[in-house]
């Protein structure tokens, strides 16, 4: 089977191609020709020669996605189901915003995490995407807004989808270098977020790579019992383990991080957790916001509902009192299932079930 030509970073597209007796040179035509000109096909690279063409013909292919299904939200939220080339769905979502257009991917099918409100986590895991598979997500979303002909260009990223990016971390590494390198897309680092549940070992590796994208930390809680009952990842990295890993990442790479809460009614929202947190994050405040995320009903969860806009209120004002910065996260997709917590298709339980 023939590999994805996204799959490859502009040094590794140059290496292969310079192993193969061409020129590293012609790796910049090829580049421009697959993400400035964004050719759907090799023999449509005007730049390139009829040789090198029929190489890349030979060895890659350009499109492995096939759009399943696709809903559109009243937000105008866009959420495509693909069906990859062994026959697995997943889900990537389109959410325009005030401040450009923005794409969450999916790094992973199914999930092992297992947090017990998302239903990412309803499935489990069966493999990682390839990088190729998860900037084709990327792709397949610039190709949507190009055919709308309003001239949309994807401006943001969120590793949100899907998965656990940490768990996928050399796929999610390589796709990161492709979409933001200068010559392509050249979608900034500080436009592109990683979130991770608190895959410990790997906070050193993202601190000391050479991303430079943002970090969000899902946390949920404020305490080892509380997170653990929601969150089984933490008994096997608690918080004495978590914050430390967060710790590191602040201290060495001088950003901030968001630090993901979402608020389930009489389970994290209440005052004395409010506290906790703040008390928790109290060190930390100058490097982290805390973002509130209302939370998103997913059927199979009916244990969970959604925190009163009092409590929410409530839980924020005590944050900022607490002088933490604190935002609410302003919802996308909702109505069609596309909105936080809620990524895992019906259409995709019915293919898993059929």
């Amino acid at each position: 089977m023939k590999s994805s030509i996204y799959g490859l970073t502009f040094e590794q597209l140059a290496d292969w191609l310079q192993e193969q007796g061409d020129k590293r040179s012609r790796a910049l035509h090829i580049w421009r020709g697959l993400y400035r000109q964004r050719v759907r096909s090799f023999d449509d690279m005007t730049d390139v020669n009829e040789a090198t063409i029929g190489l890349l013909k030979q060895h890659f292919t350009i499109e492995t996605l096939r759009e399943h299904t696709r809903q559109q939200s009243q937000d105008g939220t866009v959420k495509f189901l693909f069906q990859l080339v062994d026959g697995n769905l997943i889900e990537t979502v389109l959410m325009r915003h005030k401040f450009g257009l923005s794409v969450c991917v999916t790094t992973q099918v199914g999930c092992n995490i297992g947090c017990s409100f998302c239903a990412s986590g309803l499935i489990a895991k069966s493999r990682d995407l390839t990088s190729g598979e998860i900037t084709e997500q990327l792709m397949q979303v610039q190709f949507f807004l190009d055919q709308e002909g309003k001239g949309g260009r994807v401006s943001h990223i969120v590793v949100m989808g899907i998965g656990e990016p940490f768990d996928n971390f050399e796929h999610m590494s390589n796709f990161i270098r492709t979409v933001k390198d200068h010559q392509g897309m050249a979608i900034g680092p500080r436009h592109i977020t990683v979130s991770t549940s608190g895959l410990v070992n790997r906070f050193k590796d993202f601190t000391d790579s050479d991303l430079g994208v943002n970090l969000a930390i899902s946390l949920h809680a404020p305490n080892n019992e509380l997170r653990s009952r929601i969150m089984k990842i933490n008994k096997a990295y608690p918080l004495e383990k978590l914050m430390p890993a967060i710790d590191y990442y602040l201290q060495h790479s001088n950003r901030r991080a968001t630090i993901e809460y979402i608020l389930l009614k009489g389970v994290n929202d209440q005052p004395q957790q409010a506290v906790e947190l703040a008390e928790l994050l109290q060190t930390r405040k100058q490097m982290v916001n805390v973002n509130l995320i209302p939370y998103n009903p997913v059927d199979e969860h009916s244990q969970y509902q959604r925190s009163t806009a009092e409590d929410i209120r409530a839980f924020y004002d005590i944050l900022k009192k607490h002088k933490i910065s604190v935002s609410v996260r302003m919802e996308h997709g909702t109505d069609i299932d596309a909105a936080c917590g809620q990524l895992r298709s019906k259409q995709l339980d019915k293919a898993s079930n059929g």
